[in-house]
Protein backbone atom coordinates (compact mmCIF):
# COMPACT_ATOMS: atom_id res chain seq x y z
CA UNK A 1 0.00 0.00 0.00
CA UNK A 2 1.04 3.05 -1.14
CA UNK A 3 1.10 5.39 1.78
CA UNK A 4 1.95 9.17 1.43
CA UNK A 5 3.33 11.49 3.87
CA UNK A 6 0.20 13.43 5.05
CA UNK A 7 -0.81 10.02 5.93
CA UNK A 8 1.83 9.22 8.38
CA UNK A 9 1.87 12.28 9.81
CA UNK A 10 -1.91 12.48 10.44
CA UNK A 11 -1.63 8.69 11.74
CA UNK A 12 1.33 9.85 14.18
CA UNK A 13 -0.70 13.20 15.41
CA UNK A 14 -3.54 10.71 15.94
CA UNK A 15 -1.52 8.80 18.23
CA UNK A 16 0.30 12.22 20.25
CA UNK A 17 -3.47 13.45 20.61
CA UNK A 18 -5.03 9.94 22.28
CA UNK A 19 -1.74 10.10 24.50
CA UNK A 20 -2.45 13.91 25.40
CA UNK A 21 -6.09 13.21 26.41
CA UNK A 22 -4.92 10.17 28.51
CA UNK A 23 -2.20 12.59 30.44
CA UNK A 24 -5.20 15.18 31.01
CA UNK A 25 -7.83 12.81 31.78
CA UNK A 26 -6.49 9.84 33.40
CA UNK A 27 -2.87 10.89 34.55
CA UNK A 28 -3.83 14.24 35.85
CA UNK A 29 -4.27 13.36 39.06
CA UNK A 30 -2.25 10.66 40.49
CA UNK A 31 -4.54 7.75 41.47
CA UNK A 32 -5.25 3.74 41.37
CA UNK A 33 -7.16 2.82 38.30
CA UNK A 34 -10.24 0.82 39.10
CA UNK A 35 -11.41 -1.83 37.07
CA UNK A 36 -14.18 -0.05 35.77
CA UNK A 37 -12.01 2.71 34.64
CA UNK A 38 -9.61 0.61 32.38
CA UNK A 39 -12.57 -1.51 30.81
CA UNK A 40 -13.81 2.11 29.49
CA UNK A 41 -10.56 2.72 28.42
CA UNK A 42 -9.97 -0.60 26.55
CA UNK A 43 -12.99 -0.47 25.10
CA UNK A 44 -12.01 3.31 24.06
CA UNK A 45 -8.63 2.48 22.49
CA UNK A 46 -10.08 -0.78 20.76
CA UNK A 47 -13.01 1.31 19.10
CA UNK A 48 -10.15 3.80 17.82
CA UNK A 49 -8.02 0.89 16.67
CA UNK A 50 -11.37 -0.74 14.71
CA UNK A 51 -12.43 3.00 13.36
CA UNK A 52 -8.43 3.28 11.67
CA UNK A 53 -8.92 -0.36 10.55
CA UNK A 54 -12.63 0.51 8.82
CA UNK A 55 -10.31 3.70 7.63
CA UNK A 56 -7.79 1.98 6.38
CA UNK A 57 -10.46 -1.08 4.75
CA UNK A 58 -12.64 1.96 2.92
CA UNK A 59 -9.53 4.03 1.29
CA UNK A 60 -6.40 1.63 1.44
CA UNK A 61 -8.62 -1.27 -0.03
CA UNK A 62 -9.66 -4.78 1.14
CA UNK A 63 -6.18 -6.86 1.75
CA UNK A 64 -5.04 -3.95 3.25
CA UNK A 65 -7.32 -4.05 5.90
CA UNK A 66 -7.88 -7.21 6.46
CA UNK A 67 -3.92 -7.34 7.13
CA UNK A 68 -4.52 -4.60 9.82
CA UNK A 69 -7.05 -6.52 11.59
CA UNK A 70 -4.77 -9.30 11.54
CA UNK A 71 -1.78 -7.94 12.42
CA UNK A 72 -3.54 -6.13 15.36
CA UNK A 73 -5.11 -8.78 17.06
CA UNK A 74 -2.21 -10.86 16.43
CA UNK A 75 -0.13 -8.05 18.43
CA UNK A 76 -2.76 -6.99 20.86
CA UNK A 77 -2.56 -10.99 22.23
CA UNK A 78 1.33 -11.31 21.99
CA UNK A 79 0.86 -8.35 24.36
CA UNK A 80 -1.36 -9.85 27.00
CA UNK A 81 1.51 -12.63 27.64
CA UNK A 82 4.42 -9.73 28.41
CA UNK A 83 1.37 -8.61 31.31
CA UNK A 84 2.96 -11.21 33.27
CA UNK A 85 5.96 -9.77 33.29
CA UNK A 86 5.15 -6.61 33.54
CA UNK A 87 3.34 -7.61 37.10
CA UNK A 88 6.10 -8.97 38.03
CA UNK A 89 8.14 -5.33 37.44
CA UNK A 90 5.85 -3.98 39.35
CA UNK A 91 5.62 -6.02 42.17
CA UNK A 92 9.75 -6.20 42.59
CA UNK A 93 10.04 -2.94 42.89
CA UNK A 94 6.89 -1.77 45.16
CA UNK A 95 5.64 0.38 42.42
CA UNK A 96 3.03 2.65 44.54
CA UNK A 97 -0.30 1.92 42.96
CA UNK A 98 -1.30 5.59 42.30
CA UNK A 99 1.88 5.83 40.03
CA UNK A 100 1.61 2.38 38.06
CA UNK A 101 -0.18 4.32 34.87
CA UNK A 102 2.11 7.12 34.47
CA UNK A 103 5.21 4.16 34.84
CA UNK A 104 3.36 1.82 32.10
CA UNK A 105 2.64 4.88 29.93
CA UNK A 106 5.73 6.36 29.57
CA UNK A 107 7.43 2.88 29.31
CA UNK A 108 5.24 1.85 26.41
CA UNK A 109 5.81 5.26 25.08
CA UNK A 110 9.73 4.47 24.82
CA UNK A 111 8.66 1.19 24.09
CA UNK A 112 6.96 2.68 20.99
CA UNK A 113 9.64 4.68 19.47
CA UNK A 114 12.49 1.64 19.79
CA UNK A 115 9.78 -0.76 17.94
CA UNK A 116 9.29 1.89 15.02
CA UNK A 117 13.28 1.79 14.82
CA UNK A 118 12.85 -1.85 15.04
CA UNK A 119 10.44 -1.60 12.17
CA UNK A 120 12.00 0.53 9.89
CA UNK A 121 15.13 -1.85 9.68
CA UNK A 122 12.73 -5.04 9.49
CA UNK A 123 11.21 -3.25 6.47
CA UNK A 124 14.36 -2.11 4.65
CA UNK A 125 16.01 -5.57 5.41
CA UNK A 126 12.40 -7.71 3.61
CA UNK A 127 12.33 -5.04 0.83
CA UNK A 128 16.08 -5.97 -0.01
CA UNK A 129 16.77 -9.43 0.92
CA UNK A 130 13.95 -12.30 0.86
CA UNK A 131 16.25 -14.69 2.68
CA UNK A 132 15.53 -12.81 5.94
CA UNK A 133 11.83 -14.21 5.81
CA UNK A 134 13.44 -17.44 6.32
CA UNK A 135 15.42 -15.91 9.53
CA UNK A 136 11.66 -14.27 11.04
CA UNK A 137 10.02 -17.65 10.45
CA UNK A 138 12.50 -19.22 12.30
CA UNK A 139 12.62 -17.12 15.10
CA UNK A 140 8.91 -17.37 15.55
CA UNK A 141 9.17 -21.57 15.44
CA UNK A 142 11.94 -21.51 17.98
CA UNK A 143 9.94 -19.19 20.25
CA UNK A 144 7.06 -21.51 19.72
CA UNK A 145 8.91 -24.38 20.73
CA UNK A 146 10.60 -22.56 23.82
CA UNK A 147 6.61 -21.38 25.21
CA UNK A 148 5.52 -24.88 24.83
CA UNK A 149 8.83 -26.52 26.78
CA UNK A 150 8.22 -23.88 29.05
CA UNK A 151 11.33 -21.48 28.40
CA UNK A 152 9.61 -18.31 28.32
CA UNK A 153 11.04 -14.72 28.42
CA UNK A 154 13.05 -14.26 31.77
CA UNK A 155 10.58 -13.01 34.47
CA UNK A 156 13.58 -11.60 36.14
CA UNK A 157 13.03 -7.75 36.43
CA UNK A 158 16.37 -6.61 37.06
CA UNK A 159 17.71 -7.08 33.15
CA UNK A 160 21.15 -5.91 31.58
CA UNK A 161 19.70 -2.68 30.72
CA UNK A 162 18.37 -1.83 34.24
CA UNK A 163 21.84 -3.65 36.27
CA UNK A 164 23.41 -0.91 34.00
CA UNK A 165 21.31 1.74 35.34
CA UNK A 166 21.92 1.21 38.22
CA UNK A 167 25.66 1.12 38.52
CA UNK A 168 25.73 3.81 36.26
CA UNK A 169 23.82 6.75 37.92
CA UNK A 170 23.00 7.18 41.58
CA UNK A 171 19.72 5.77 42.44
CA UNK A 172 18.08 7.17 45.82
CA UNK A 173 16.69 4.92 48.41
CA UNK A 174 12.54 5.25 47.97
CA UNK A 175 10.14 6.81 45.39
CA UNK A 176 10.15 10.68 45.37
CA UNK A 177 6.38 11.35 44.25
CA UNK A 178 6.02 10.71 40.26
CA UNK A 179 9.40 12.20 39.96
CA UNK A 180 12.05 10.41 37.80
CA UNK A 181 15.06 12.54 38.78
CA UNK A 182 15.36 14.32 41.80
CA UNK A 183 18.03 16.96 43.42
CA UNK A 184 18.66 16.36 46.70
CA UNK A 185 22.37 17.79 48.45
CA UNK A 186 22.95 19.90 45.76
CA UNK A 187 23.13 16.41 43.48
CA UNK A 188 21.33 14.67 40.84
CA UNK A 189 19.80 11.63 41.69
CA UNK A 190 17.23 8.99 39.58
CA UNK A 191 14.52 7.67 41.51
CA UNK A 192 13.48 3.64 41.25
CA UNK A 193 10.79 5.44 38.98
CA UNK A 194 13.17 5.73 36.91
CA UNK A 195 14.86 2.54 36.87
CA UNK A 196 11.24 1.08 36.53
CA UNK A 197 10.31 2.86 33.02
CA UNK A 198 13.42 1.41 31.66
CA UNK A 199 13.14 -1.78 33.09
CA UNK A 200 9.58 -1.67 30.93
CA UNK A 201 10.76 -0.13 28.03
CA UNK A 202 13.78 -2.59 27.68
CA UNK A 203 11.29 -5.33 28.65
CA UNK A 204 9.22 -5.18 26.01
CA UNK A 205 11.87 -4.50 23.18
CA UNK A 206 12.95 -7.89 24.04
CA UNK A 207 9.08 -8.84 23.69
CA UNK A 208 9.16 -7.17 19.92
CA UNK A 209 12.28 -9.70 18.67
CA UNK A 210 9.10 -12.13 18.85
CA UNK A 211 6.42 -9.93 18.11
CA UNK A 212 7.77 -7.24 15.18
CA UNK A 213 8.63 -10.68 12.89
CA UNK A 214 5.18 -12.17 13.55
CA UNK A 215 3.65 -9.19 11.88
CA UNK A 216 5.26 -9.29 9.61
CA UNK A 217 4.51 -12.63 8.63
CA UNK A 218 0.97 -11.15 7.86
CA UNK A 219 2.14 -7.95 6.43
CA UNK A 220 5.40 -6.33 5.16
CA UNK A 221 3.72 -2.63 4.71
CA UNK A 222 5.38 -0.69 7.09
CA UNK A 223 2.68 1.45 7.96
CA UNK A 224 0.06 -0.84 8.77
CA UNK A 225 3.21 -2.87 10.75
CA UNK A 226 3.46 0.26 12.27
CA UNK A 227 0.23 1.10 12.98
CA UNK A 228 -0.72 -2.28 14.33
CA UNK A 229 1.85 -2.22 16.90
CA UNK A 230 0.92 1.45 18.03
CA UNK A 231 -2.59 0.80 18.73
CA UNK A 232 -1.46 -2.53 20.39
CA UNK A 233 0.62 -0.89 22.56
CA UNK A 234 -1.56 1.86 23.63
CA UNK A 235 -4.56 0.10 24.98
CA UNK A 236 -1.77 -2.32 26.98
CA UNK A 237 -1.50 -0.01 29.50
CA UNK A 238 -5.11 -0.28 30.76
CA UNK A 239 -5.32 -3.83 29.63
CA UNK A 240 -2.96 -4.32 32.56
CA UNK A 241 -5.46 -2.89 35.23
CA UNK A 242 -8.54 -4.72 33.62
CA UNK A 243 -6.81 -8.20 33.53
CA UNK A 244 -4.93 -7.63 36.71
CA UNK A 245 -5.10 -11.38 38.31
CA UNK A 246 -7.53 -12.83 35.19
CA UNK A 247 -3.94 -13.55 33.22
CA UNK A 248 -3.12 -16.24 35.80
CA UNK A 249 -6.41 -18.19 34.65
CA UNK A 250 -4.98 -18.22 31.21
CA UNK A 251 -3.85 -21.32 31.90
CA UNK A 252 -3.50 -22.25 27.94
CA UNK A 253 -2.28 -18.76 26.62
CA UNK A 254 1.22 -19.86 26.77
CA UNK A 255 0.00 -22.94 24.24
CA UNK A 256 -2.22 -21.04 22.04
CA UNK A 257 -0.17 -18.29 21.44
CA UNK A 258 3.03 -20.86 20.48
CA UNK A 259 0.49 -22.19 17.90
CA UNK A 260 -0.12 -18.55 16.79
CA UNK A 261 3.72 -17.75 16.40
CA UNK A 262 4.33 -21.36 14.79
CA UNK A 263 1.20 -20.56 11.97
CA UNK A 264 3.00 -17.74 10.97
CA UNK A 265 6.35 -18.64 10.86
CA UNK A 266 5.41 -21.37 8.40
CA UNK A 267 3.49 -18.65 6.46
CA UNK A 268 6.84 -16.93 6.58
CA UNK A 269 9.11 -19.78 5.29
CA UNK A 270 6.20 -20.88 2.80
CA UNK A 271 6.12 -17.04 1.21
CA UNK A 272 10.01 -17.20 1.37
CA UNK A 273 9.94 -20.74 -0.79
CA UNK A 274 7.48 -18.98 -2.98
CA UNK A 275 9.50 -15.89 -3.93
CA UNK A 276 12.67 -18.74 -5.23
CA UNK A 277 10.06 -20.35 -6.82
CA UNK A 278 10.54 -23.40 -4.82
CA UNK A 279 7.00 -24.13 -4.25
CA UNK A 280 3.68 -23.23 -5.72
CA UNK A 281 1.44 -20.24 -5.47
CA UNK A 282 -1.56 -22.22 -3.73
CA UNK A 283 0.44 -22.98 -0.89
CA UNK A 284 0.98 -19.68 0.66
CA UNK A 285 -1.68 -18.73 3.41
CA UNK A 286 -3.79 -15.90 2.50
CA UNK A 287 -4.80 -13.10 5.11
CA UNK A 288 -8.66 -14.65 5.79
CA UNK A 289 -6.81 -18.07 6.37
CA UNK A 290 -4.02 -16.35 8.76
CA UNK A 291 -7.38 -14.29 10.82
CA UNK A 292 -9.16 -17.02 10.82
CA UNK A 293 -6.18 -19.39 12.34
CA UNK A 294 -5.62 -16.87 14.89
CA UNK A 295 -9.24 -15.91 16.17
CA UNK A 296 -9.82 -19.32 16.51
CA UNK A 297 -6.57 -20.15 18.28
CA UNK A 298 -7.49 -17.24 20.80
CA UNK A 299 -11.11 -17.72 21.44
CA UNK A 300 -10.37 -21.63 22.13
CA UNK A 301 -7.54 -21.02 24.26
CA UNK A 302 -9.37 -18.98 26.41
CA UNK A 303 -12.42 -21.00 27.12
CA UNK A 304 -10.97 -24.20 27.79
CA UNK A 305 -8.64 -22.10 30.01
CA UNK A 306 -11.51 -20.33 31.88
CA UNK A 307 -13.21 -23.99 31.97
CA UNK A 308 -9.96 -25.56 33.26
CA UNK A 309 -9.33 -22.76 35.68
CA UNK A 310 -13.34 -23.09 37.15
CA UNK A 311 -13.04 -26.96 37.43
CA UNK A 312 -9.09 -27.17 38.41
CA UNK A 313 -8.91 -23.80 41.13
CA UNK A 314 -5.26 -25.28 41.71
CA UNK A 315 -4.50 -25.26 37.94
CA UNK A 316 -4.58 -21.26 38.45
CA UNK A 317 -1.00 -20.10 38.89
CA UNK A 318 -0.47 -18.46 42.44
CA UNK A 319 2.12 -15.62 41.58
CA UNK A 320 2.38 -14.07 45.29
CA UNK A 321 2.42 -10.39 43.44
CA UNK A 322 1.40 -7.56 45.29
CA UNK A 323 0.51 -4.97 42.80
CA UNK A 324 -1.61 -3.16 45.42
CA UNK A 325 1.72 -1.12 47.07
CA UNK A 326 1.19 2.05 48.85
CA UNK A 327 3.39 5.30 48.09
CA UNK A 328 6.35 6.05 51.05
CA UNK A 329 4.32 8.41 52.53
CA UNK A 330 1.00 5.93 52.97
CA UNK A 331 3.35 3.62 54.36
CA UNK A 332 4.79 5.98 57.07
CA UNK A 333 1.55 6.86 57.99
CA UNK A 334 0.50 3.07 58.28
CA UNK A 335 3.58 2.47 60.82
CA UNK A 336 2.61 5.53 62.63
CA UNK A 337 -0.74 4.15 63.36
CA UNK A 338 0.62 0.58 63.82
CA UNK A 339 3.50 2.39 66.16
CA UNK A 340 0.03 4.61 68.24
CA UNK A 341 -1.99 1.11 68.63
CA UNK A 342 1.02 -0.94 70.14
CA UNK A 343 1.71 2.16 72.29
CA UNK A 344 -2.10 2.25 73.11
CA UNK A 345 -2.26 -1.93 73.39
CA UNK A 346 0.11 -1.32 76.05
CA UNK A 347 -1.06 1.25 78.26
CA UNK A 348 -4.24 -0.79 78.19
CA UNK A 349 -2.51 -4.09 79.28
CA UNK A 350 -0.54 -2.12 82.12
CA UNK A 351 -4.02 -0.66 83.65
CA UNK A 352 -5.28 -4.25 83.95
CA UNK A 353 -2.48 -5.56 85.58
CA UNK A 354 -2.74 -2.58 88.26
CA UNK A 355 -6.26 -3.72 88.38
CA UNK A 356 -5.64 -6.55 89.40
CA UNK A 357 -2.89 -5.91 91.95
CA UNK A 358 -5.40 -3.38 93.88
CA UNK A 359 -7.55 -6.59 93.82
Amino acid sequence: MNVPFWVWAATIGGLLVLIAIDLIIVDRKPHEVTTGEAARWVTFYVSCAVLFGIGVWVFGGHDPGVEFFTGYITEYSLSVDNLFIFMVIMSSFKVPSIHQHRVLLIGILIALVMRGAFIAVGAALIAQFVWIFFVFGAVLVWTAVNMVRGKDEDENPENAVTRWVRKTFPVTDDYVGHHSVVKQNGKRYITPMFVVIVAIGSADLLFAVDSIPAIFGITQDAFLVFAANAFALMGLRQLYFLLGGLVNKLVYLSYGLAIILGFIGLKLVLHALHEYHVTPSWLEINNWMSLGVIVTVLVVTTVLSLRKAKRDPDSVGHTGLNLRNPTPEEREAQEAREAEGEVQAGSTKDETAGFRTEN
